[in-house]
């Protein structure tokens, strides 16, 4: 008995951990079934409705990325040259609307309790020669070296140093063809004057398309022929401290010819001018609202086209005691499907695009909060597209089956 039970064979049984059982599988809810096989029936439609969704993410991210980049590209000089105040020409529409202040702005500005420092920038309209012949208009730009934000930035050759040198400005590479450039230490002409290319940058445009010259304060005046006190802004900054809207309203008393503007009002003046008032930013959210009513069209006719094709199922379905609710989850969910597949293909698409035009003129922008709302945008204009589907799955009669 004891050989036996010693045995190799029922040693090696014995030895054998016992077996876990199975985890039962997890089974897909009917509703998601027929969801799933209701849009993949017809691959053609389905194609359709994948394609229309597509167009519209992919419109309405190119279309919203451009406003977002035109509200960047219209406040990128005050962004990157930030100011606690802004002093400006009465009357000033947006920073690329430039007329010269009286030239007295600097002394009284330093003369109020709380201003710590007061810069002065010269922006104004020039003439540009091409080294080959023909002309245009650039927007010159001339800031103090000392500045504690100096212009410009994203130098990619030459250096910000280089243009503390006579008669040396930079330029965006961007503007090299309009410009007739064609690399540093090239020779033009603005308002009749021999400059010198010292330094270039990288993706610094603006958003009426004239291109940034920039250069020191005093080739600024001189090109443009402002006399040696005058300026077109004045930057203010304030000491630690001190109270703005005070400081404010004792700058404004002393300068009653002249504004006097925080950072973020002059900001959204200048991009309120150029988006709302010329019209610009209303021709880009039609354009976004077009890509949505594209999208919720094909959607809703693919959908609708769907539902009466199985309307003889859905029936089925009903007299076999399911709810309308039961059947108005399967459309929900086809609709659902659609949006995030289609949202998917489409997003990559649309930052494809974005990477392609990073080094153009034109300036697309993809934010996370825009890829969210994006994202619910096209999940919403999908489940709205399915309401047509909807009102016909209530309106059956469940004796239609019978009948046939």
């Amino acid at each position: 008995m004891d050989i036996a039970l010693n045995s190799p064979v029922q040693a090696k049984a014995a030895s054998r951990p016992a077996q876990r059982p199975r985890a039962p599988k997890r089974r897909v809810p009917m509703v998601v079934k027929l969801a799933y096989r209701n849009l993949f029936h017809d691959r053609l439609s389905f194609m359709v409705t994948i394609v229309g969704i597509v167009f519209s993410v992919v419109l309405v991210a190119i279309q919203c990325g451009i406003y977002l980049g035109s509200e960047k590209k219209i406040a990128a000089i005050l962004d990157q040259a930030p100011a606690d105040l802004w002093i400006v020409p009465l009357g000033t529409k947006s920073y690329d609307d430039p007329s010269p202040l009286s030239g007295r702005e600097r002394h009284m500005a330093l003369s109020v309790p709380g201003v710590a420092s007061a810069e002065d920038m010269v922006v104004s309209f020039a003439r540009w020669r091409k080294p080959e012949g023909g002309t245009t208009t650039v927007l010159l730009i001339g800031s103090e070296p000392i500045s504690d934000a100096p212009l410009p930035w994203n130098i990619e050759e030459g250096s910000r140093k280089a243009l503390e040198a006579p008669n040396t400005v930079a330029i965006d590479k961007s503007y090299f063809p309009d410009l007739g450039i064609t690399a540093v230490n090239d020779n033009a002409e603005i308002n009749g004057v021999n400059v010198e290319i010292a330094a270039t940058t990288k993706r610094i445009r603006s958003f009426t398309t004239l291109p940034f010259v920039f250069t020191n304060i005093e080739e600024a005046r001189r090109l443009t022929g402002t006399l040696q006190n005058q300026a077109t802004y004045e930057r203010i900054k304030l000491a630690p401290g001190a109270d703005l809207e005070t400081v404010r309203a004792e700058i404004t008393k002393r300068l009653p010819d002249a504004e006097v503007l925080t950072q973020n009002e002059f900001r959204k003046r200048s991009q309120g001018y150029w988006l709302f008032q010329t019209g610009a930013g209303a021709a880009l959210i039609a354009g976004a609202v077009l890509g949505l009513i594209v999208g919720i069209v094909i959607v809703a006719q693919t959908l609708y086209s769907s539902t009466k094709d199985h309307i003889n199922e859905f029936a089925t379905l009903r007299a076999l005691g399911a709810g309308a609710g039961y059947i108005v989850k399967v459309i929900l969910l086809q609709a659902v499907l659609s949006g995030l597949i289609g949202f998917g293909l489409g997003f990559l698409l649309s930052l494809g695009v974005i990477s392609a035009a990073q080094d153009t003129k034109l300036t697309i922008v993809m934010t996370p909060e825009l890829a969210v709302s994006l994202f619910a945008i096209t999940i919403g204009m999908c489940i709205f597209a399915a309401i047509s589907a909807i009102v016909k799955v209530v309106r059956i009669d469940p004796a239609v089956v019978f009948s046939r």
